[in-house]
């Protein structure tokens, strides 16, 4: 019987230690901090948003303690690969290019490109009327390639380091109209700044697919698959895409 004990207290001192041991597992969550509403620094200076909230619930399905990192967009997949953080969670589309830097989970969301102009604005989105207009995108965004690869010799494109220095140039007057994902655009419209402007025309682009980049062969990629559909099908992707919008972005 005594023997018997010592088995059961020896099972248990190893299911307590395995289980403390991924609870241990530590992780850097990487994002941008200037991406309303999907990864921003709020007036406290913590890092919040639809993107970290996700991030953190998949953490909580891999029982990791994440903590969220912050990076310039523009140098944030080079601060992946230099292992500045452990994942890349920050509104990145999937595309070829970058799919030769890093790899990608399955998407997360699917997002839409969309120009947004004053309301006052005679603003068509066809070629032959946007010909000599200034149009502004974030730099390194597919809003900005795209206007790159369709509208080059249509339009004089300004890109910006953040998509707020777009949006504060478009409400200066030195923009003409803002090429940018439709959920961000969404957000932007609901601001006092965004008031007086409006989606113009249809989506450009409506099936970008948003993914969660991790460095090239890493496992975690895997284990981000397993806890992405874990939180989908236990319904707290729900919840937190009900908290920042009132339609499903999945």
């Amino acid at each position: 019987m005594q023997n018997y004990k010592k088995i059961l207290l020896a099972a248990a001192a190893t299911l307590a230690f395995g289980t403390s041991a991924v609870a241990a597992d530590k992780l850097k969550l990487g994002t941008e901090g200037a991406y309303p509403p999907f990864n921003l620094i709020d007036a406290s200076g913590k890092v919040t948003g639809f993107d970290v909230e996700i991030g953190q619930a998949l953490c909580a399905k891999m029982q990791a303690e994440c903590e969220v990192v912050t990076s310039d967009w523009d140098g944030i997949i080079p601060a992946l690969n230099a292992k500045k953080f452990d994942f890349l969670i920050a509104s990145m589309s999937i595309t070829e290019e970058r799919k030769a830097a890093v790899d990608f989970t399955e998407p997360y969301y699917t997002n839409k490109l969309q120009f947004i102009a004053p309301k006052s604005a005679d603003f068509k989105t066809d070629a032959g009327s946007l010909k000599g207009k200034v149009i502004g995108a974030q730099r390194a965004t597919i809003a900005g390639t795209w206007l790159e690869d369709n509208l080059d010799k249509v339009v004089d494109i300004k890109l910006y380091d953040t998509q707020e220095n777009a949006y504060l140039d478009l409400s200066s007057g030195r923009l003409d109209g803002v090429l940018a994902d439709t959920f961000v655009n969404w957000e932007w419209l609901k601001s006092d700044a965004g008031k007086e402007f409006e989606f113009k025309g249809d989506p450009v682009f409506d099936n970008d697919k948003i993914g969660i980049a991790v460095r090239k062969g890493d496992p975690l990629r895997e284990k981000l698959n397993t806890a992405l559909q874990a939180i989908i099908e236990d319904g707290t992707y729900k919840q937190i895409n009900d908290k920042y919008f009132p339609f499903s972005i999945y």
